[in-house]
């Protein structure tokens, strides 16, 4: 088996090369006479022929006059076998000619008369000398990268001409639009050198990015679909590549196309500062009428294998509505779904007819071509050099297993399984992922053999962050996380160490993670195994340390947690964990109350839980849609034994969104409520007020108090309404508005319930971390008599 090569970018110059290199080197076959008459390979003894005429052929560089000199045979001479033998070795003698052959072409008229041909490939000259004049911005190795020509290379004036234009391409790319490219030398199969006088020209940035013409959205979320860029605080970046902006003129077209804007029409424009450096960049939209589907989708060539009528009952793209690829793209999937959970295979293809005599107006027709039902005959892999091939196995579902009726939709779920690992190569940007195929998909068999292929990435990786909140104020971080561990993969030699195959390979995750700090710091090393023994079951084991320094005393917490889980179905997911901890109380005051006194010194906690969680969020960092629900019981014993109960509950809705689905304004919900043993310790107590729980308070602001100071409570509700507004076009910046409520006491009721208001923003810079950067203003509208408020809250976090 065989991975697929990757390597055409560099292979197509090469191959073209070869191909002039050929052409080149032949010029004798191109420029060839109709076929001489045949006649023997060599000629017959005693056969006496007289030569009429010496004629050369093949000859570009090499004049005749040397061929016909070189030879013995002339004009009236006898011709013999030996002369002709002497004649090719003297020509080859030159060193001038990589073949030579001969023909014999007989008179009609007069049998004792021949022409003597000699056929011949000239070799062709090598380079002796490359020179670059002028470009002063290219290095040399970048100059031989680009032109791909080397000293010794065979002088092929076709591709030198193609290395001029790939300089001026990689200048282009630079932001130089007026570069130019002049092959002085190595034009013709004759020269020994290859000259190239470059004219760079002055570098161009784009000053602005406008959109002209455009309706349907806003320019600013126009520009979140092209590559080309602005100039950056007049310094950084917008370097101005034509090539980028012909590709952003098809996106954009692309683009509108997708929303039923069939006849619209991109063209971009430069408008030239006076410095002549600097351009605004217009892209003029002319978007046409945008299509509405006049009917229900035609489907055709249904019928055949499954009932027509409930074939034509799928498409879900209703008349009146605006033309959707993506509602399109999904009545194909449901069409192909419905085929494929019988294991049926299906083709289909979209087509839409615009009516002329109705502007605006479209048919949408689906047409299929149905396949008999197929079974799983044997799985092949590659890609995988490091990774098990029982760790891709079983991201298989159950329908992709050898002799089961092929469910050609798990193909698309086996894909979706492989990307969510982690380890594999997944990016839409370019294409590649991993890929679950059909072989002969097209062919009549019975058993169709599957191709599983996958193209392994870096899975390990080392991050250096530092950041800083309300909460626990600045902390450094050191993570070092392998997502594709093995921890039964001991190194048997040095090169298991240096080829990175040592303790790598098993799809397990192993996380050591150092968070020191002014307040708190934290160490904790994490092994999880997400398929236990290649069942559905994940086991999680984690050590870990921390210590943090509060008002009334100073808490660290030495422990292990083991947990034990397992996802049920798309939604559900079960979970049982144990945990152990030696806690430590140091630093309390003589003036706490009784609460901190009674626990000094070192703990013993042992916790035994489980729980359900219920996830059906359409994002994880930030979802619009969807909720997820945590319900969790733990039994804690040791020096002090309690249960805990836990309900954690968010919702999203999304209530407004941009003509393309962009800019969706989310109302978030988030309620939670605990509740434990009176038995339970200060140090297990519930508190609140912070950035994650309460804004407008302090951290551990809220709590019922003896003596003026927090002792934490036995029960806690908190609920949370939040309005997310974005207010750029990348929804990478967004407003929003909250209401806080909430209260902590002492046994399971409610007296003291507290209620903040207030707004924040959100930057969510990719390059810095996953999680936002978030502050928040927060201020209480009730509240309790001891409460401690805080306006500001905040978490900033920056990761490398």
């Amino acid at each position: 088996m065989q991975a697929t090569d990757r390597s055409y970018p560099r292979a197509l110059p090469r191959a073209a090369g070869l191909l002039a290199l050929l052409l080149a080197a032949t010029p004798a076959l191109a420029q060839s006479p109709p076929p001489l008459p045949d006649v023997p390979a060599r000629l017959t003894p005693g056969t006496k022929l007289t030569v009429a005429d010496v004629k050369v052929q093949g000859t570009h560089n090499v004049p005749v006059e040397r061929v016909l000199n070189t030879a013995r045979t002339k004009t009236g001479s006898e011709l013999t076998q030996a002369t002709i033998d002497e004649d090719v070795r003297l020509i080859y003698a030159t060193g001038l000619f990589a073949h030579v052959t001969v023909k014999v072409s007989e008179h009609p008229d007069n049998k004792a008369l021949v022409d003597l041909y000699f056929l011949v490939v000239e070799r062709p000259t090598t380079i002796k000398e490359i020179v670059y004049n002028g470009g002063v911005h290219l290095k040399l190795d970048e100059l031989k990268n680009i032109t791909h020509l080397r000293k010794g290379d065979p002088v092929v004036p076709y591709l030198n001409q193609e290395a001029c234009r790939s300089i001026v391409d990689e200048l282009y790319k630079q932001g130089r639009p007026f570069a130019t490219c002049e092959l002085v030398e190595g034009d013709k199969a004759s020269d020994t050198r290859v000259v190239f006088n470059i004219t760079e020209g002055p570098k161009v940035k784009v000053k602005e990015i406008l959109f002209e013409g455009n309706t349907f959205v806003s320019g600013g979320v126009l520009n979140t679909h092209v590559k080309s860029s602005h100039e950056f605080l007049g310094l950084f970046g917008g370097s101005l590549n034509l090539f980028m902006v012909e590709y952003d003129v098809e996106e954009l077209e692309k683009y509108y196309k997708s929303f039923g804007f069939h006849q619209v029409q991109v063209s971009r424009e430069l408008r030239w500062e006076p410095d002549g450096k600097h351009v605004d960049l217009v892209f003029h939209i002319n978007e046409g009428p945008r299509y509405r589907v006049s009917a229900r989708p035609q489907v055709d060539g249904a019928g055949k294998q499954l009932p027509v009528e409930v074939i034509q009952a799928i498409p879900r793209l209703a008349p009146g509505e605006y033309y959707d690829e993506a509602k399109v793209q999904a009545d194909i999937r449901a069409i192909t779904d419905y085929y494929g959970i019988t294991g049926r295979d299906v083709r289909v293809k979209e087509e839409h007819y615009l009516n002329p005599d109705s502007p605006g107006i479209c048919q949408v027709r689906y047409q299929i071509t149905e396949k008999a039902p197929t079974k799983v005959g044997t799985i092949y892999i590659v890609g995988n050099d490091v990774t098990r091939d029982n760790v891709i196995l079983r991201q298989l579902p159950p329908g992709l297993a050898p002799g089961q009726t092929l469910q050609y939709p798990d193909l698309r779920l086996a894909e979706g399984h492989l990307a969510r690992l982690g380890i594999f190569d997944s990016n839409p940007e370019t294409g590649v992922k991993p890929s679950v195929e059909v072989l002969n998909r097209d062919g009549d068999e019975e058993y169709k053999d599957l191709l599983v292929r996958v193209q392994e990435m870096k899975t390990g990786s080392l991050m250096f962050g530092v950041g800083v909140n309300s909460d626990a104020g600045l902390t450094g971080s050191v993570m070092l996380n392998e997502k594709n561990f093995d921890i039964t993969r001991v190194p048997t030699s040095w090169d298991d160490l240096w080829s990175g195959r040592a303790f790598r390979g098993a799809g397990q995750e192993l996380r050591l993670e150092a968070v020191p700090g002014v307040d708190v710091q934290r160490y904790s090393a994490t092994w999880r195994e997400p398929f236990l023994f290649d069942t559905q079951w994940g086991l999680t084991v984690s050590t870990y340390y921390w210590d943090r320094a509060y008002n009334e005393y100073t808490e660290s917490r030495l422990g292990e947690r083991i947990t034990l889980s397992r996802k049920l179905n798309q939604y559900w997911s079960v979970n049982g964990s144990v945990r152990i901890e030696d806690v430590g109380v140091h630093n309390v005051v003589p003036w706490d109350p009784p609460d901190y006194q009674n626990v000094d010194g070192q703990h013993f906690l042992a916790g035994l839980g489980g729980g359900f969680t219920r996830d059906t969020r359409d994002s994880f960092l930030r979802p619009t849609e969807g909720s997820i629900l945590n319900l969790a019981f733990e039994e804690v014993t040791g020096q002090f034994t309690f249960p805990v109960v836990n309900i954690d509950y968010s919702k999203f809705w999304t209530l407004y969104q941009r003509a393309d689905g962009s800019g969706r304004h989310v109302l978030a919900y988030h309620g939670q409520a605990e509740w434990e043993g009176s038995n339970a310790p200060v140090y297990e107590r519930f508190f609140a007020g912070g950035f994650r729980s309460m804004r407008g308070f302090e951290f551990r602001g809220v709590s019922p108090v003896v003596n003026g100071i927090p002792v934490g409570g036995n029960f806690m509700l908190l609920n949370s309404l939040e309005y997310q507004l974005p207010v750029r076009a990348s929804d990478h910046v967004y407003f929003v508005g909250f209401v806080d409520s909430g209260t902590v006491e002492s046994s399971l009721e409610i007296k003291d319930y507290r209620v903040t208001a207030g707004v924040g923003v959100r930057f969510v810079v990719p390059m810095l971390g996953p999680v936002p950067i978030a502050l928040d203003l927060g201020f209480p509208i009730v509240k309790g008599p001891y409460d401690k408020e805080q306006v500001f809250s905040f978490w900033l976090g920056f990761f490398h």
